[in-house]
């Protein structure tokens, strides 16, 4: 993605960046600092970029009619976020499967949906529901299913400061939730080393 930024935005963002530098005991005119107000402003729209964008309009860019009926897998979606009760990063991987029911979507797309919602200050299983309901709002496959791992920076670096801790969560319709076979498949699948 091309990093644009709105002037207005960067420069009230950096006026509460530099306050905030002055709470915590710094100094903003330290030559170390002097550019971190504006720098932190730019990543923090940077970061927060999916408020701007529609993951149905994503999806629905790159639709096409197949008669393709076993499921689709993209596995190991890089997925960066933040968490919206300490604005601390998480991040992970995304595996997501549908099952078509007439129609298919540019395997692009749907990374692109989940940086969409990634985007914005989050929790895990909430973006784990918006990403398997924009799938099946759009395509209406068969089924869908969503699993999320993620190492939450809230837990790693404050709190209870647990460094190996990895919450995973999952999210179902269809076909996925009515037949355990077909589940078991897509975990199987997940966890393979097929690459």
């Amino acid at each position: 993605m091309k990093e644009e930024y709105n002037d207005e935005i960067t420069s009230r963002l950096a006026e509460h960046y530099e306050d905030v530098l002055k709470n915590i005991g710094e100094d903003p005119n330290r030559e170390g600092l002097l550019k971190t107000p504006e720098r932190v402003a730019k990543a923090m729209q940077f970061l927060t970029h999916g408020y701007q964008l529609n993951p149905d309009n994503i999806m629905n860019q790159a639709i096409f009619h197949e008669e393709y009926s076993e499921m689709v897998i993209v596995k190991d979606i890089e997925v960066y976020s933040m968490c919206e009760h300490h604005m601390l990063p998480f991040f992970g991987k995304v595996h997501v499967a549908y099952i078509p029911d007439g129609k298919i979507v540019g395997l692009s797309k749907i990374p692109r949906v989940v940086d969409a919602y990634a985007r914005r200050l989050q929790v895990q299983e909430r973006l784990t529901i918006e990403i398997r309901d924009c799938v099946q709002r759009v395509l209406n496959p068969k089924g869908v299913a969503v699993v999320l791992e993620c190492s939450h920076m809230c837990m790693q670096m404050r709190g209870v400061q647990k460094q190996n801790s990895v919450t995973t969560s999952s999210a179902f319709t269809g076909i996925f939730l009515k037949n355990d076979s077909t589940r078991k498949e897509f975990i199987n699948l997940v966890q393979a080393r097929l690459h």
